[in-house]
């Protein structure tokens, strides 16, 4: 049976947080455990959720302003650019003029 001391640890029977030092949560104690797997698995899921967090803003076009800058002060140096307001209307009234295959 493991007793419970003051401090609100567990005996160190059972290998237990802040017991034999370590502490209690982090990198080094998940290792330490046999936790690599466990952080690898997390780091999968992580690089999975920006990929679909980029995807995302691909799709909605998020960084369609910061695309047409850098293609105009790359290919038109000379040329001015668009305000970011001035982009979008553009964007918008060559979008209703030829819808396309859109939906709405």
């Amino acid at each position: 049976m493991t007793a419970v001391h003051n401090s609100g640890d567990i005996d160190a029977k059972r290998g237990a947080p802040g017991v034999s030092g370590r502490p209690a949560t982090g990198l080094p104690e998940l290792c330490t455990r046999g936790g690599a797997a466990l952080l690898l698995a997390a780091r999968a899921v992580r690089r999975g959720a920006g990929a679909v967090r980029w995807y995302m803003s691909q799709l909605m076009g998020d960084s369609a302003y910061e695309t047409y800058v850098a293609h105009q002060r790359r290919t038109h140096p000379d040329a001015e650019v668009l305000t970011e307001r001035q982009f979008w209307r553009q964007k918008m009234d060559d979008q209703d003029r030829t819808p396309g295959a859109r939906c709405c």
